[in-house]
């Protein structure tokens, strides 16, 4: 007891150092992996096509970051292009209802339960920002389900550009104002945030929310080592001692 007191203790203190806590969107405070599946399955329903749940999550995941690389185009057009690679894949052709429907499912996507009662009270202590791959409008709708006011928004659209490429964490270091050891990044996708956050000497929080479950999901694996590993945000806001 005394030795997890005391571990506990640790990690009070160097959160408590922090000035700025940054967080991914989508996986981390908004269940993109639910959102995506009830957009999908009733498309692929309609074409007969037999595949889990955890098997569209990993394809999308595959799909995703093949369509990030290249030129910036906004993610509305890039999950169109996801749909359609499902098609290819999968052997269909998804109608424009289709896409459009895709396309516009984000805000459609639930937040984890914990997400905003964890946020409103981290938000007592720190200042809080978003460092997302999305499009500003899309992060608006989501940002209700959030019931927090972010000190900053930084998206893919402001930027030109999807994570992993620095250039989110750049913009947000310029817009924050703080050093590196000020800011504590904290997300679901080892591939998409925790990696490069910490390639340019970053501390990390990694909320594993696939703790329970096989397989990377809807990221592709990536190989990195957190400062902390978390399985829910409610579990941060508890170390941080705000809850």
């Amino acid at each position: 007891m005394t030795i997890l007191w005391a571990l506990r203790r640790e990690i009070m203190l160097e959160l408590a150092d922090f000035r700025v806590l940054t967080f991914d969107c989508y996986g981390t405070l908004i269940d993109w992996e639910t959102g995506i599946w009830e957009a999908l399955q009733p498309i692929l329903a309609q074409y007969r096509v037999r595949i889990t749940a955890e098997q569209a999550l990993e394809l999308y995941g595959t799909l995703e970051a093949a369509a990030e690389h290249g030129p910036y185009r906004p993610y509305r057009v890039l999950l169109r292009t996801v749909l359609e690679g499902f098609g290819t894949h999968l052997g269909f052709v998804p109608s424009e209802a289709d896409l459009q429907h895709f396309a516009g499912s984000v805000g459609d996507w639930p937040a984890f339960p914990d997400s905003a009662p964890a946020l409103q009270a981290l938000h007592t202590r720190y200042q809080l920002a978003i460092i997302s791959n999305i499009d500003d409008d899309l992060f608006a709708g989501s940002a209700q389900r959030l019931q927090v006011p972010f000190d900053w928004v930084i998206t893919a659209q402001q930027v030109q550009s999807y994570k992993p490429a620095p250039t989110h964490f750049y913009m947000a270091l310029e817009r924050i104002g703080q050093p590196p050891h000020r800011v504590l990044h904290v997300a679901q996708s080892l591939y998409h945030d925790i990696a490069p956050a910490q390639s340019l000497g970053w501390h990390t929080v990694w909320v594993n929310r696939r703790q329970a479950k096989p397989g990377a999901g809807a990221t592709p694996p990536a190989q990195a080592t957190p400062d902390l590993e978390v399985p829910d945000l409610q579990s941060l806001a508890v170390l941080a001692g705000v809850l």
